[in-house]
């Protein structure tokens, strides 16, 4: 596995199991983030699950790597969520940085192991 897959997954694993844990507990700072954003709370569960599933994936992709490709394209996804979140209520641009920081070195792992993709379960 290349050195850069190994850091950007273990920075995104670490990243999004702090995220979801924080999602899914109802921390504060991510209950008034969606106030803030005008979505339900109900939402933020959900996020919040996606992205524990995400940083489980991607912790797998450790030792196989097919599970990082999957990993990084569902958190492709939740990250281009993110952005259009932050753009349709005009947040700062310091404010949708790290969403944006986060996306872009998403597709870049998912670009290193996407030939992986193919031998996830399922796809063979």
């Amino acid at each position: 596995m290349d050195i850069l897959a190994i850091v950007l997954q273990s920075i995104l694993a670490l990243a999004f199991l702090m995220a979801g844990i924080g999602k899914t507990t109802g921390s504060q700072m991510h209950v008034e983030g969606f106030k803030r954003w005008r979505l339900p709370q109900w939402f933020r569960v959900v996020t919040g699950f996606v992205e524990l599933i995400v940083a489980a994936a991607l912790i797998i992709g450790f030792w196989e790597p097919s599970w990082t490709a999957a990993g990084a394209l569902l958190l492709g996804v939740t990250a281009i969520g993110g952005i259009i979140t932050h753009l349709r209520i005009k947040d700062s641009f310091k404010q949708t940085f790290p969403i944006l920081v986060f996306g872009i070195l998403t597709f870049i792992l998912f670009f290193i192991q996407m030939s992986d993709l193919a031998d996830f379960p399922g796809f063979k």
